[in-house]
């Protein structure tokens, strides 16, 4: 990254005139400038530049993963006092609708599609991320995502966990499962082939890891006839269509995991929908605690 400005060779006093601390405008990936991230460092717990001043070390980083609707608001309100709290930054990639063709919405989930691999998008915009912000430990992070990005979570679960710390699956409604008699991302009896990448089950033992879902997350995404229709429209991707509730599909995946020997914290939210606000409080009291402990 030529000439790329970092917080480290920026005076301290200039780094919130230059949108380095605090709220971060959207950034593009240099790589790939279909895809974009926004960024929050509280500047009060941030060091700029830890090569020269090791007090405080590195600020963890919270990976905030958005749904389909590619909202990430919640960087700008709900977690902002969460990450001076805590304290950690919090970064939230964008993958916009439309990057794998003009119908597609669904093709970060999957990780890969005919032109995007989301997995070495994310991974490249931590690379970006390390450069430009040396304070923020970006070797193992933080994660969570809910609904679509439930999805996309768990399964760089799948193919990541050394480069996470702790993480938090959300209410995914079409989840890959442990299964090798299934290509991916129904079961994983290809990822080698797809991804040159094994399932290390043992290391995936070793990882906090939450799933969480309302108790009352009990309705289909669109019926059969939608499925249909998509399937037979818009090709539908690699993706099944949706036969079980994610009620239902979570508790699938949970004894999926369990089989494979992976502990996990099932959360079942009483009172709550398809809502990610409403398990919201739950997913940050999971992941406080391991953030804090570093």
């Amino acid at each position: 990254m030529d000439g790329a400005l970092t917080t480290a060779n920026v005076p301290a006093k200039f780094l919130e005139d230059v949108y380095f601390v605090n709220h971060v405008p959207l950034m593009a990936l240099q790589v790939d400038p279909r895809i974009s991230y926004a960024l929050y460092v509280p500047e009060s717990q941030y060091n700029p530049d830890p090569s020269s001043n090791s007090t405080g070390g590195k600020l963890p980083l919270l990976v905030y993963v958005h749904g389909t609707g590619r909202s990430i608001v919640a960087i700008y309100n709900e977690l902002v006092p969460f990450a001076d709290s805590t304290p950690c930054a919090i970064l939230a990639p964008l993958f916009p609708a439309g990057m794998d063709g003009p119908n597609d919405i669904d093709s970060y989930k999957e990780l890969r599609s005919n032109t995007l691999r989301s997995d070495l998008g994310l991974l490249s915009v931590l690379d970006q991320v390390a450069y430009r912000w040396p304070g923020l430990e970006t070797d193992k992070v933080f994660m969570m995502g809910f609904s679509g990005g439930g999805q996309f979570a768990h399964r760089f679960l799948y193919l990541y966990p050394e480069r996470l710390a702790a993480i938090s699956v959300g209410s995914p409604g079409r989840p890959t499962f442990l299964d090798d008699t299934q290509d991916w991302p129904s079961g994983v009896k290809d990822v080698e082939t797809v991804f040159n990448r094994m399932i290390q089950t043992d290391l995936i033992g070793q990882l906090p890891i939450q799933l969480v879902v309302g108790g009352n997350d009990t309705e289909l995404h669109g019926d059969q006839d939608f499925w249909e229709w998509e399937r037979e429209v818009l090709g539908g991707g690699g993706l099944p269509p949706m036969n079980e509730t994610r009620l239902e599909s979570m508790k699938q995946l949970h004894a999926s995991l369990e089989q494979a020997g992976i502990e996990t914290q099932f959360d079942i939210v009483p009172g709550v929908a398809h809502n990610e606000t409403g398990v919201r409080e739950t997913v940050l009291k999971f992941l406080q605690p391991w953030i804090q402990k570093g």
